[in-house]
């Protein structure tokens, strides 16, 4: 059955969620399995310690970069239409949004993904900061922190298209990205041989890039015979979170998509992956001053990822996958602001990934 019979059959929406939830699962298994977390590589990093986590972030990203540039170039997707590329960005949007979402996810113990993966595991605590960041991100879209966001966000602005594109920019094609891609992967594998990293954890790193290739490619295929002018993209999770969260409070069922099936998808396979190894674990606060600074996190969390246009994973993986100059951008100040938050709080740790067992 071709792609145009099943949207005949089902409606566009209900094949968008069904496939959301798909990919969403298979990103919730594999990150929840590998421990794939942008914030832990950020701190090893910081901290003199590169090691499994950054190498298992390192993976992941080069083999969402790689496998995204190569479909592009055999013609499986075209990102000229794309939000992270074809609409107007915001440079100081993205510089300010990453560092105050770098700065969260060392607050929180975690950048929005993990947050939603950790809360799968039995994690109150991480349960607690994924709805108050859902609520932040709705607030700094279109409630009371909108204001601030929009006037944030016009200080440095960058016309889509080609000044969008750092390819475009640099003269540079897919070619180009795909070698980048390749570099970026070879030295993941340099940094996997010198840290204990065993073979299922790998391919579930690679699970994790070629998720984000697989929403890039599913979404265009789709948006190619969709009669509702499907968007075209991959996983992020601030924007849905919100847009899912208000839909269930507001109306009585929520318009399917597949950002909308995304947020489930992950939630799920997440759970499985914790039930099936085990690590399934009631947790929750222990102490107020705790409780305030995961709080104080998710918000920070919440506003900067609504500001930089994605969180670790939509700006930072799914965006940069497709050069979007923003999403690079906001890679790299939350990676600073993590980098120089952890160091002001939390340096004289020396635990980079808390296991789930552990009550803070």
């Amino acid at each position: 059955m071709t792609l145009a019979n099943l949207l005949d059959r089902f409606g566009d929406g209900a094949v968008l969620g069904t496939v959301g939830v798909l990919i969403g699962f298979a990103f919730g298994a594999f990150a929840g399995h590998s421990k794939f977390c942008f914030r832990a590589g950020v701190v090893e990093i910081a901290r003199g310690q590169m090691g499994a986590r950054t190498a298992i972030w390192l993976l992941a990203f080069s083999v969402a970069l790689t496998a995204t540039q190569a479909a592009i170039l055999v013609g499986w997707l075209e990102v000229s239409e794309a939000r992270q590329v074809a609409g107007r960005g915001s440079i100081s949007g993205a510089l300010i949004g990453g560092a105050l979402f770098g700065a969260g996810m060392i607050l929180a113990r975690g950048c929005a993904s993990r947050v939603l993966i950790l809360a799968a595991t039995g994690n109150l605590r991480m349960l607690v900061t994924g709805l108050i960041l859902t609520i932040s991100g709705q607030a700094s879209l279109r409630g009371v922190m909108s204001p601030a966001r929009e006037a944030l966000s016009t200080l440095w602005v960058v016309e889509g298209g080609s000044g969008r594109s750092a390819l475009a920019i640099l003269g540079a094609s897919s070619w180009i990205g795909v070698a980048i891609g390749l570099a970026l992967l070879f030295a993941a594998y340099r940094l996997m041989r010198a840290t204990p990293i065993t073979a299922p954890e790998v391919a579930s790193a690679i699970g994790v890039g070629l998720t984000i290739a697989a929403g890039w490619i599913a979404t265009y295929a789709l948006s190619s015979v969709a009669f509702d002018g499907t968007k075209i993209g991959s996983i992020t999770l601030i924007g849905p979170s919100a847009d899912t969260l208000m839909g269930l409070i507001n109306s009585r069922s929520v318009p399917l998509s597949f950002d909308v099936g995304v947020i489930p998808g992950i939630f799920i396979g997440s759970l499985v992956v914790a039930w099936l190894t085990g690590t399934f674990k009631w947790q929750s606060f222990e102490g107020g001053t705790s409780m305030l600074r995961y709080i104080a996190g998710a918000v920070l969390m919440g506003f900067g990822g609504m500001l930089a246009g994605g969180c670790a994973v939509g700006a930072g993986v799914s965006g940069a996958a497709v050069f979007s100059v923003t999403a690079w951008g906001a890679l790299v100040a939350m990676a600073i602001a993590a980098a120089v938050t952890d160091r002001w709080l939390d340096a004289p740790s020396t635990t980079v990934e808390p296991s789930p067992a552990v009550v803070r």
